[in-house]
């Protein structure tokens, strides 16, 4: 029979793995406005979208293997993967086409509140007045962003209020996302959840995008986009969400949401480094609360109790 401190040891090991593995995710997750801006500036929100995961899709067929889903499960990978993926992102990237990277990038800095919420609600973590007060910070936070507004950056588009807004239902609907992969991933491996995920919600994208806007242009693009697109598939969400779901799958969901910090944190700096934007005094505040309520609420386990469910 293993010792308590063999036991001990081998869950601090997986909890590392686990924290490891969504540190990288949010690393990756924070250069993806950063790519998608590229994008944009030659071509639509769908097609730029579509390209993202047509290159994210084919190192998935190497580690291809027959799925062993339930028909329930089928349905909650397909609900998933439809909310995950057509419908997050062409309406974050939507919100991204109408405002900056950098207050795009601080949006973000709202999912780990949204994500320990959601937790609390769904799989039986509550939040305690410390999370309450985290909550009240980020909320501020947001307000500060969306209503102080910045300069334009150096392609002269400014934030908006109606870009941001975009963003931060985009970050809802991500939620649902998660808390159904983590389900997902009590059965399934983190691998075969993030393959046949990415791979069907591809599916429904291609069909949507393709309808809408029809067949996404080849001619007329430059390498520069194209390696960005690229970038954006293979670093931004294949392996991002691989990365993600292995993390999760080893750790909890709300405790994890602290290192989705690093994507607004990473992507602000990129913005306003590379593409020459500028943030408003308010906007630099407000991201400043956002970040610190998500460290709160997702550190030292303050903020969330869990509930034991006897």
């Amino acid at each position: 029979m293993p010792s308590v401190a063999a036991s001990a040891s081998k869950m601090s090991t997986r909890a590392l793995f686990g924290y490891g593995a969504c540190a990288l995710a949010g690393c990756l997750w924070g250069t993806g406005f950063f790519f998608g801006k590229i994008a944009l500036a030659e071509m639509s929100v769908g097609h730029m979208v579509l390209y993202r995961f047509l290159f994210a899709c084919p190192p998935l067929f190497f580690v291809w293997r027959r799925p062993r889903f339930t028909g329930r499960d089928w349905t909650l990978l397909l609900v998933a993967s439809f909310l995950g993926i057509p419908v997050q992102y062409l309406m974050q990237f939507q919100g991204l086409s109408m405002t900056t990277v950098s207050h795009a990038a601080l949006m973000v800095g709202t999912m780990p509140v949204i994500l320990a919420i959601g937790a609390s609600i769904f799989s039986h973590e509550r939040l305690d007045w410390t999370g309450w007060v985290a909550l009240g910070g980020s909320t501020a936070g947001v307000s500060m962003i969306v209503l102080g507004g910045g300069h334009s950056s150096a392609a002269g588009r400014g934030p908006s209020l109606a870009g941001d807004l975009l963003i931060v239902v985009s970050l809802l609907i991500a939620l649902a996302w998660v808390l159904l992969n983590k389900h997902l991933m009590q059965g399934h491996s983190p691998l075969a959840v993030t393959a046949y995920g990415l791979l069907t919600g591809t599916a429904m994208l291609a069909v949507w995008v393709i309808f809408r806007d029809g067949l996404p242009p080849v001619h007329g693009v430059s390498m520069k986009t194209w390696l960005a697109l690229a970038a954006s598939g293979l670093l931004c969400n294949a392996a991002a969400m691989l990365l993600w779901n292995m993390g999760i799958h080893r750790v909890p969901a709300s405790r994890a949401g602290v290192f989705l910090n690093i994507e607004p944190a990473l992507g602000s700096i990129l913005g306003v480094k590379l593409l020459g934007e500028r943030l408003g005094p308010l906007a630099w505040v407000g991201g400043g609360l956002i970040l610190a309520a998500a460290i709160t609420l997702t550190s030292g386990g303050k903020g969330v109790e869990e509930v034991v469910v006897e």
